[in-house]
């Protein structure tokens, strides 16, 4: 309870303690209306019941009503300064399994280069140097693929730029995009719908310039998505370029 609080019960309880002095006084004036005869009896009466009314009971009295003051106020406290009720913690929902159209991200660990109907491997391409490299995915596949996505991440170490990309395949078979994205330069190509990739080998690449002196690719990844229109056709392939 505040000093303020305690100086605003004090007054309302000092408000409510009885004027003894008024009391007579009031009631020597109703008596003032009455007959002569009846006013030395009456004042006497008056007196005797003012002293019958022991300090005591008017104590007891007055600090019932300041109790009641202070419940109401520590009450008003209560509801102004009640904090909400904790929240329960919302527990995240697990990842969705990845598809031929949804995300590629590779996963935390390991590698596996082969499912199904699908072969890949991460190289460095030869024609890299000291301030440019080209990363490429080699993709084997054994049966012609209706539904592929093909995502290249590389990670954003110093100077590290996006300078273009390149597929064996037909560019207009693909939706190619590039952005950066938790910490990695990210290319993905998507077969568009209605097209195919026929069996056998394809690579794709992505440019990009680097700092100066040799490049550390273990960060960089890459995965493979793909379908090929049957029942056996969902396969994933994923790896690195260490």
């Amino acid at each position: 309870m505040t000093d303020e609080l305690r100086g605003l019960l004090g007054e309302s309880a000092e408000a409510h303690l009885p004027d003894r002095a008024r009391m007579l006084a009031r009631v020597e004036r109703g008596m003032a209306r009455r007959g002569p005869a009846d006013r030395p009896r009456d004042r006497e009466r008056v007196r005797t019941r003012a002293r019958t009314l022991s300090w005591p009971k008017i104590v007891l009295a007055t600090l019932a009503t300041a109790g009641t003051l202070t419940v109401s106020a520590l009450t008003v406290v209560a509801v102004v300064h009640t904090p909400d009720p904790p929240r329960n913690p919302t527990a995240a929902a697990p990842s969705a399994a990845p598809s031929a159209g949804g995300s590629t991200a590779p996963p935390a660990e390991g590698s596996r280069t082969e499912d199904g109907p699908l072969w890949a491997d991460g190289s460095l391409d030869p024609h890299s140097n000291a301030y440019w490299a080209q990363s490429n995915v080699t993709l084997k596949a054994r049966k012609p693929l209706t539904a592929l996505v093909v995502e290249l991440r590389i990670a954003l170490t110093e100077g590290v730029k996006d300078t273009g990309s390149w597929r064996t395949r037909p560019a207009a078979d693909f939706d190619l995009s590039v952005r950066q994205e938790g910490g990695f330069l990210v290319y993905r190509w998507t077969l568009k719908p209605g097209r195919t990739v026929p069996s056998g080998e394809h690579v794709f690449a992505g440019q990009y310039n680097h700092a100066a002196g040799g490049r550390d690719a273990k960060d960089d990844t890459y995965r493979i998505d793909a379908g090929a229109g049957d029942a056996e056709s969902g396969a994933a392939v994923w790896g690195g370029f260490a």
